[in-house]
């Protein structure tokens, strides 16, 4: 489908919406990034045991959950030892959120 106006958007712009729209377009995901977000905000270090020991998920459907949020950006992992450890990117989400006010113009 082609677009005739112009949006004021450029392709990645559109493209990077898109992306993180669909990773929060899931109840599991916007628990647990919450989640993270509030560990985050009182200094907790947050793993996916963590996340298995807080949520009634079994361990691969909240990896997969995670997986979805990483890819759009959304949280960042840092390895440490054997365990990695999940922080929420608020820098991606901000952009995001200036992005859809933009779109909604």
């Amino acid at each position: 489908m082609r677009i005739r106006k112009d949006l004021g958007f450029d392709e990645p712009e559109l493209e990077e919406i898109a992306l993180i729209s669909d990773a929060l377009a899931h109840p599991v995901r916007l628990k647990l990034f919450r989640f993270v977000m509030q560990c985050n905000r009182s200094m907790q270090p947050i793993c996916n045991k963590d996340l298995v020991d807080s949520f009634d998920y079994s361990q691969s459907t909240i990896s997969q959950h995670m997986k979805r949020l990483t890819k759009s950006g959304l949280i960042e992992v840092k390895k440490k030892d054997s365990f990695s450890y999940y922080y929420a990117n608020l820098g991606v989400l901000t952009r995001y959120l200036n992005l859809t006010k933009r779109f909604s113009v």
